[in-house]
């Protein structure tokens, strides 16, 4: 099993329903995805005890895994 690098970015918001609905947060997603392959994943997921949404991005290179991560974390950011 290759590994590959992870980034991992918390965004602050209060309202995790209102990111969940967001078209425009699916639509990033799954742009990452589709742009991934089977080379990386993608997780979205609220945190249970803080006000944050958790991205996190894997893909073959750091690099990639953060231009990625920066690209869902700033749609959170605007719907946040």
């Amino acid at each position: 099993m290759q590994r590959f690098p992870q980034v991992l970015i918390s965004v602050r918001t209060d309202d995790h329903d209102a990111v969940s609905a967001s078209p425009a947060v699916s639509a990033a997603v799954r742009d990452v995805e589709q742009a991934l392959g089977d080379t990386g994943r993608v997780l979205l997921r609220p945190s249970g005890t803080e006000p944050l949404v958790r991205v996190m991005v894997e893909a073959e290179t750091k690099d990639d895994a953060d231009r990625y991560a920066n690209a869902i974390a700033d749609v959170v950011s605007s719907v946040a």
